[in-house]
């Protein structure tokens, strides 16, 4: 099997190659597109096959798909960027390599977008049949974008073995996303909740819905203990602002994905259970 990889160079697309490329089985073959050829000499090193190339420009897309079995579309466009670049990443350009994928004739199409797309909580445990219901602290372009890319690849015609793969808050193996956090969150309530996922996490969810023969639709990847603002402060060191404790908590399961599909249906079971065991294990 050829998969194309795409977002190859971002936190979880460089992280996900190598695992990708050191479980493969004798025959698979990977290709990933970068947009800058001396970013890509590391997954051609690897042993990847490299293209070159804007995501954006769908001359590139029909190339990059030529010959593909699979797709697993890791691009994002979030923090820091304009609306309008976010939207052209995260719905258009997903949209565009739907569609070349499709014209192809790649059989297997893995979309990865995030777990902001549910928006709201729900009083409970978020689940893959839940809509989005948008307008929360949380809620913006990015979760918008996926949402909307979502929505148009799975009524794509031709695009019939289509699997989502809905993210929580991805740290580990040097990303600085964990140090980021602490940024915005003394903005959050005190007692507020966030789902996490380890890097070796995400990765092995993605290759399970890349190779089982019956996935299909969306699954949630996340651990098994979400943390509270609390619980980050202390992760850190840092006192608990009083501005976080003085805020109310509309609804503790805000961002709690369940993640039963996935592990009832392909087998998933977190490596790394909870970021105090990734301190522990010294795979932060």
């Amino acid at each position: 099997m050829l998969t194309l990889v795409t977002g190859a160079t971002g936190q979880v697309g460089r992280r996900f190659v190598p695992r990708l490329l050191q479980g493969a089985t004798p025959g698979d073959e990977v290709r990933v597109l970068v947009r800058d050829a001396a970013r890509g000499e590391r997954f051609a090193e690897l042993g990847a096959q490299v293209v070159v190339g804007d995501l954006r420009d769908a001359g590139v897309l029909a190339g990059a798909t030529a010959g593909v079995d699979a797709v697993v579309n890791v691009a994002a466009a979030f923090r820091g960027v304009p609306d309008e670049e976010a939207r052209a990443v995260n719905r258009d350009a997903a949209i565009e390599l739907g569609r070349a994928a499709v014209a192809s004739g790649v059989r297997r199409f893995v979309q990865v977008s995030t777990g902001l797309v549910y928006g709201a909580g729900r009083g409970r445990a978020l689940v893959e049949s839940d809509g989005t219901i948008p307008g929360t602290h949380l809620w913006g372009t990015y979760p918008e974008s996926k949402w909307e890319a979502e929505q148009t690849l799975g009524a794509m015609e031709g695009l019939n073995d289509l699997r989502i793969a809905r993210l929580p808050f991805v740290y580990g193996d040097g990303d600085p996303h964990l140090a980021d956090v602490m940024k915005w969150a003394p903005k959050w309530p005190a007692m507020q909740r966030l789902h996490m996922g380890h890097h070796v996490d995400v990765a092995q969810g993605l290759r399970r819905l890349l190779y089982a023969p019956g996935a299909h639709g969306v699954y949630n990847i996340a651990d098994d203990a979400p943390v509270t603002m609390v619980d980050l402060f202390q992760f850190h060191g840092l006192p608990v602002p009083q501005e976080a404790l003085d805020l109310d908590v509309p609804d503790p399961w805000h961002g709690v994905m369940s993640t039963t599909r996935i592990r009832h249906e392909l087998g998933y079971r977190p490596l790394v259970p909870s970021v105090w065991t990734a301190r522990e294990a010294g795979v932060l």
